[in-house]
């Protein structure tokens, strides 16, 4: 598996790695989905957590990339307070998100980390999907899902380097860290 500027990883390549990593999980194909709503609508549910995936910028352009349950409110304005961002938070261009995480608009997902091989992203999950069975991101593209638990999430992430900043929300989405037990 090589990433070059002009290739990044795409999900055969994730695929393959989390099979040589022994990390069991289910794939899921469906229509395409392109939010929260879309997935709700047309996707059967599958065992565990449904999240939404947010891929954000400071006005620094730094990326961020925050992953959590699907219902949980997000506060934008304390959530950069919260991550260090410089200005506030809006979302990340197609144009970052592909240099950054190799993915196009609809397919944001924390396995896209896979193609942040200079660690330029910031990446942050919601608490509640600690608590789930499986998380269920889409793999790199958005008419699939690959469904693995968060332990074994936290040891891929490990595998590309991160430590996920683990936030909880509050019922108005105010962000607070806590320790990562998964």
């Amino acid at each position: 598996m090589s990433a070059s500027p002009e290739r990044k990883y795409d999900e055969h390549d994730l695929y393959a790695l989390v099979e040589s990593m022994g990390i069991p999980t289910t794939l899921y194909e469906h229509e395409p989905v392109f939010t929260v709503a879309d997935h709700t609508a047309t996707v059967d549910k599958q065992p565990g957590a449904q999240v939404k995936n947010l891929f954000l910028r400071d006005k620094k352009k730094t990326p961020y990339l925050l992953t959590a349950e699907h219902t949980t409110e997000v506060a934008l304005k304390a959530l950069k307070t919260t991550l260090g961002a410089s200005g506030n938070l809006s979302f990340g261009s197609p144009e970052l998100l592909w240099d950054t995480l190799g993915l196009k608009p609809g397919s944001v997902s924390p396995y896209g980390l896979i193609n942040d091989v200079d660690r330029k992203v910031t990446f942050a999950i919601d608490s509640r999907l600690l608590e789930a069975t499986f998380v269920n991101p889409h793999p790199l593209r958005n008419d699939r899902t690959l469904a693995m638990t968060p332990a074994d999430l936290f040891r891929l992430l490990s595998h590309w380097g991160y430590v996920p900043i683990v936030l909880q929300f509050d019922a108005h989405g105010v962000p607070s860290p806590v320790a990562a037990t998964a």
